[in-house]
């Protein structure tokens, strides 16, 4: 009875430790917005990318927010949106919080990868050749942005 029990309590203080992260991973990557195309939910959910130069969002001048594609979050400013000639809507920063980044080795060498803090979806990589001041690039397929533009 003494062995049973033992047992039982090991299990749940191990289960206690790793249920939270189980439930952490498991919520993270949902589909929250119904409408996502089929190629955004390529990108977002399977690390896909889009083709380069074919964001409207390339284009985008006026102030305003950046939002993910998926859950509404607010991950960048247009003031920290520059043209870096790669064919993607790049930023020098994001909001604080926006995104939380793991290591990519798909193209057999290391690329900081980001995804939504809120949701967990992909949206593009971060490498440290923009502009002098700031030294980072953000390179986010359009597709998984939403822009929203101040009043």
């Amino acid at each position: 009875m003494k062995r049973k029990f033992l047992k039982f309590l090991g299990f749940s203080i191990i289960s206690s430790l790793f249920l939270p992260f189980n439930f952490i991973l498991a919520a993270s990557k949902k589909i929250l917005n119904r409408d996502l195309t089929d190629e955004q939910k390529n990108i977002m959910f399977n690390e896909g990318t889009e083709r380069p130069y074919s964001s409207a969002l390339n284009k985008e001048k006026r102030k305003g927010f950046y939002h993910c594609a998926n859950c509404g979050f607010k991950l960048f400013a247009s003031t920290s949106k520059f043209d870096s000639g790669t064919g993607w809507p790049s930023f020098t920063e994001a909001l604080p919080g926006a995104f939380k980044t793991k290591v990519d080795y798909s193209f057999g060498i290391a690329r900081t990868e980001y995804h939504c803090a809120n949701c967990g979806v992909h949206h593009g990589h971060v490498f440290n050749d923009g502009p002098k001041k700031e030294g980072k690039r953000f390179c986010n397929n359009g597709l998984c942005l939403i822009f929203k533009p101040e009043n």
